[in-house]
């Protein structure tokens, strides 16, 4: 599998397979956020999936992919370090605003910034109608934002800060895509960090939650235990699937690709969810495909 990323990274082979993979990794990125949701506090159940994947990925750093090189574990430390900011930052805007508000903000800041970094950090480069394509997908997005924000009831008053927090989380969620990518692209196995990104990324949420989950019900652990692991089981195929796709094509056009989680994310909510979507909703969906179509197709 490895040699086999390594051969295609560059082609129009590659570009195709990390088309699927930003796809693919979109869609889980919306059954992700819905596993988080629940009976449980939400950073209850986001302990139990990392966790869960920290000790799926403990035996695969240890037995099966190749130890990292000395200097990767800097890099390593890099990305801990930014992923903790970005929780954090995440809580924080979570807090304060409504999801469906603050959601689209974060989501909507991402690949722009995004594309600029890869523009300066991988010298990527984007035609005017990719650019228009960028835009219409932002707009998309953030028109989600406007339309749920007109039909808030509750909240208002700590809606200010809350967008400050969309905002910045935005920004994290792209300096975490440039920089991992940036990682994957250093290590010599991707597999190597990718796995020990799992393994280190599972320590901070457990650590700064147990007392809340030490003081649940036993009768509720089971149930916990297992959203843990199949949400640890999507956040592998999802987070994975994203790096490798910025591994072998190029890191802007697989976060733009990604955000289309925004309209999954929609279509959970109303088939699974039961939620309405409306018309207006529906042609704001439509303007962030077409948008990812457009970079998609474009270069």
């Amino acid at each position: 599998m490895t040699d086999w990323i390594l051969a295609i990274a560059g082609t129009p082979e590659g570009a195709r397979v990390a088309s699927i993979l930003a796809i693919g990794a979109a869609f889980l990125h919306a059954v992700f956020g819905a596993l988080q949701k629940g009976r449980h506090d939400p950073w209850v159940s986001r302990a139990a999936i990392d966790a869960s994947y920290g000790l799926i990925a403990l035996p695969v750093v240890l037995f099966v992919v190749p130890f990292p090189e000395p200097g990767l574990w800097p890099v390593l430390a890099g990305s801990w370090a930014i992923h903790v900011i970005y929780k954090l930052a995440q809580a924080s805007t979570y807090q304060r605003g409504a999801y469906t508000v603050v959601y689209p903000v974060v989501r909507g800041t991402a690949p722009l910034i995004t594309i600029i970094a890869a523009s300066v950090i991988f010298h990527e480069r984007y035609n005017g109608v990719q650019w228009s394509g960028v835009l219409l997908l932002v707009a998309g997005i953030l028109g989600l934002a406007i339309y749920n924000w007109r039909k808030l009831t509750e909240g208002r008053e700590t809606l200010l800060p809350a967008l400050g927090w969309a905002v910045f989380t935005g920004i994290m969620v792209a300096a975490y895509t440039t920089y991992d990518a940036w990682g994957i692209r250093l290590a010599a196995d991707p597999f190597t960090f990718l796995f020990w990104f799992f393994l280190l990324d599972s320590l901070f949420i457990p650590l700064i939650t147990w007392r809340r989950i030490a003081s649940l019900p036993n009768s509720e652990l089971p149930g916990l235990a297992l959203r843990g692991v199949i949400g640890a089981i999507v956040a592998f195929a999802s987070f994975g699937a994203i790096m490798l796709a910025t591994r072998i094509d190029e890191v802007g056009r697989a976060a733009v690709l990604r955000e289309t989680s925004t309209v999954f994310a929609a279509l959970v909510g109303w088939v699974i969810l039961g939620e309405k979507v409306g018309p207006r909703r529906v042609a704001l969906m439509a303007m962030i495909a077409a948008g990812a179509v457009i970079v998609e197709y474009a270069g």
